[in-house]
């Protein structure tokens, strides 16, 4: 009776270790922080659109993986605000068609810059070198030309945003 008793309590404290945790529970913000808000990322650069794209990635990203109640109104006084700014953007040619005489694909480099305060104004998390690169292909034929560059935002959006609540979770 004694070994079945042993192996029963090694088995269930091998499962409390195991890794697994419900929604939420990884948060290691203060316990204090239940409303966070993410107003519009600032930019510095002359990129169109990209700071609306990567705050509503990383809304989505919140709302997922936290229990937090996300606004991305900042003068409602919640307990902690999430800022974020696009220090620099840039769009390079990648590689180049001979026949066309045209670049044929492009990468777009991104640096952003996110800090996370408490209600009090202490930096709870403040990262200032997010740099994050996405390659796209450009459309040579004028009659089919399609716009690649946002689909490019959005995918580099999703992993930044993937990244940065990763790291304001585990972070603490």
């Amino acid at each position: 009776m004694r070994p079945i008793l042993i192996s029963t309590i090694a088995f269930l404290l091998a499962l409390s270790g195991c890794g697994y945790h419900t929604l939420g529970a990884a948060t290691h913000l203060p316990a204090g922080v239940k409303t966070l808000a993410v107003p519009v990322f600032a930019t510095r650069s002359e990129a169109n659109r990209s700071e609306i794209v990567m705050t509503q990635a990383v809304i989505r990203e919140l709302s997922t993986r936290t229990r937090l109640r996300i606004t991305p109104d900042a003068s409602g006084d919640p307990d902690a605000i999430l800022r974020g700014t696009i220090l620099k953007e840039t769009v390079e040619p990648l590689t180049y068609n001979s026949t066309t005489q045209q670049s044929s694909s492009f990468l777009i480099t991104v640096v952003v810059s996110v800090t996370l305060t408490g209600r009090d104004g202490k930096v709870l998390y403040e990262n200032g070198n997010y740099v994050y690169r996405q390659q796209y292909q450009s459309t040579t034929s004028l009659s089919t030309f399609f716009e690649e560059s946002p689909a490019a935002v959005e995918r580099l959006s999703r992993d930044l945003a993937r990244q940065l609540v990763a790291d304001i979770l585990e972070g603490f």
